[in-house]
């Protein structure tokens, strides 16, 4: 692992770790407030807040043992642990966004009075909260921060739409305001995880990075390594989002010796580096070489 990775994991966590205790404490004070103020909205991020928490214990969990080097039991080592935790908190906003509009859509229909000055203040330090924490986090790399950001990008705008609705109703009398706009918050960031869950999806099924890198490694060798005639059998799939494998065959014209054949890796190393490919497994062979029998 590089020293920039164990850099990346070490922030990721304390990252994590600063986040959860902001949600934890703030949590608490939301559901004393959504109650004594009587808002949906206000108990909308209450839930989400409690639930980010649980998140972010489970997300920092997961990343802590995403840093374990390989052994005999993962032999990748232990970092798809953090999309296993991007999964997991997926879920939990999955489960989170559908409690809210259960509770919040009624209320469209039989709007509840709500004490829009205990709003207001409740949004104020709300932002403050979860924006400190979702700045934190959003500088992350690992799917696992990604989701969690998502997380907290939903609780900031909840608080932002919480204190747009105490704002006008200290001026007018709408108190449908209140659960319009939780549902619509609801609905935006659905719609942003299912982006994220197709992203984290793609990694477990271990797909390509990028539909296209697959074709940018076969020409970038081929132009920049002479002795390269062919490229086949090529694989390309994320540990973790950010930490890049892939596996493949090169073709060449002449056969090589020991030496010269650790000199073509290394430089195809160098250049698969080059195109974030951390990891590779090579096979030199000559070109039109049957390999059916190594599963080409």
């Amino acid at each position: 692992m590089s020293h920039q990775h164990i850099h990346d994991h070490h922030s990721s966590e304390k990252n994590l770790k600063t986040a959860l205790w902001l949600n934890a404490l703030f949590a608490v004070i939301e559901v004393v407030g959504g109650i004594m103020t009587n808002s949906i909205a206000v108990l909308s991020d209450a839930l989400h807040d409690a639930g980010d928490t649980i998140a972010i214990g489970i997300a920092w969990y997961f990343q802590r043992v995403s840093r374990k080097k390989r052994d005999l039991n993962y032999s990748f080592g232990y970092r798809r642990f953090s999309v296993l935790g991007a999964l997991i908190n997926s879920l939990v906003l999955l489960s989170g966004s559908c409690i809210i509009l259960v509770q919040a859509i009624p209320r469209i229909f039989a709007p509840q009075e709500v004490e829009e000055t205990g709003m207001l203040l409740l949004a104020i330090m709300g932002i403050i909260v979860n924006g400190i924490a979702m700045f934190k986090v959003k500088k992350g790399q690992s799917r696992n921060e990604q989701v969690i950001s998502l997380h907290l990008l939903e609780d900031v705008l909840g608080w932002v739409a919480v204190l747009l609705v105490s704002i006008l109703l200290h001026f007018v009398h709408l108190p449908i305001l209140d659960p319009i706009l939780s549902v619509a918050v609801t609905l935006f960031i659905l719609y942003r995880l299912f982006g994220s869950l197709r992203k984290t999806f793609r990694i477990l099924l271990q797909g390509t990075p990028s539909s296209s890198q697959g074709k940018e490694i076969s020409e970038k060798l081929m132009k920049n390594i002479p002795e390269i005639t062919g490229i086949h059998d090529l694989h390309v799939w994320s540990m973790d989002g950010s930490y890049h494998v892939a596996s493949l065959h090169i073709e060449v014209t002449t056969e090589m010796n020991l030496s010269d054949t650790e000199t073509l890796k290394n430089k195809v190393r160098e250049e698969l580096m080059n195109l974030s490919i951390e990891h590779a497994t090579l096979e030199i062979e000559l070109k039109g070489q049957d390999c059916r029998l190594q599963s080409c």
